[in-house]
């Protein structure tokens, strides 16, 4: 059975993961978009060049960050699972110097006296335990579950995919002869999505909400200008 005491710990890990990995996809997706349209937008008023540039970005990004996403997990994992073993083996060899760096880390949280001799032979003794806090107390790593990199590979995929679509939207409902309407109204989509992405971040963690997405809809749309200016300056070029 797993020690309860430590189980809050990977729940908060998992939480923590799935919103890094949400905000990561989703950002990446939608300004990588934002910043495509804008430039070809920019450069030519061909409603179906523009289609196909979105959805080429989208599909390579999405993947190309959906594997991102798995073959770093999968590293994190080895990482762990390698510093796992190491702990194990200095616990079988070196069993004093592990029992008296736990009595060290409650030292450091106040613990003293009877109180500390207690709490350390209480984690000493149970193997499992000891290893876990050492791992999170002393090494401050997560654990890295077997299926993590899947999941993380699902949620960086499917939030690419939905950022990316965000700023097209505006396009689909414009001609030839207003592809600047639809620019303008990406933007504004762009930008509110990415205001409310910060904003979430900040209730979910900590900070204010108005910087946080204030924040993350500058860097965002900032991003995008910088496509914007460089499909003018290549449909000046080409003028």
């Amino acid at each position: 059975m797993e020690n309860r005491a430590l189980n809050p710990l990977k729940e908060s890990h998992s939480s923590q993961s799935f919103l890094s990995n949400f905000i990561l996809g989703s950002q990446d997706g939608l300004v990588n978009v934002l910043g495509i349209l804008l430039g070809v937008s920019a450069a030519t008023n061909d409603l179906k060049l523009i289609y196909i540039a979105a959805l080429a970005a989208l599909g390579a990004e999405s993947i190309s960050m959906g594997a991102v996403a798995y073959t770093s997990t999968v590293a994190k994992r080895r990482q762990y699972m390698k510093e796992v073993s190491r702990e194990q083996l200095e616990m079988k060899q070196v069993s004093s110097i592990e029992h008296e760096e736990v009595r060290e880390i409650f030292k450091k949280w106040g613990y003293e006296g009877l109180e500390l001799d207690s709490l350390t032979n209480q984690i000493a003794s149970k193997p499992k335990a000891m290893l876990e806090f050492m791992m999170s107390f002393e090494l401050k790593l997560s654990p890295v579950e077997k299926d993590e990199a899947r999941r993380s590979f699902a949620v960086v995929l499917a939030s690419t995919v939905i950022g990316s679509i965000i700023p097209l939207i505006p396009f689909f409902f414009v001609t030839s002869a207003s592809i600047s309407s639809g620019a303008i109204a990406s933007v504004i989509l762009s930008g509110t999505l990415l205001f409310f992405i910060g904003a979430y971040e900040a209730r979910t963690t900590v900070g204010s909400m108005w910087r946080s997405g204030l924040q993350m809809m500058l860097i965002g749309l900032s991003a995008g200008f910088a496509g914007y200016l460089i499909g003018r300056l290549i449909g000046a070029v080409s003028v």
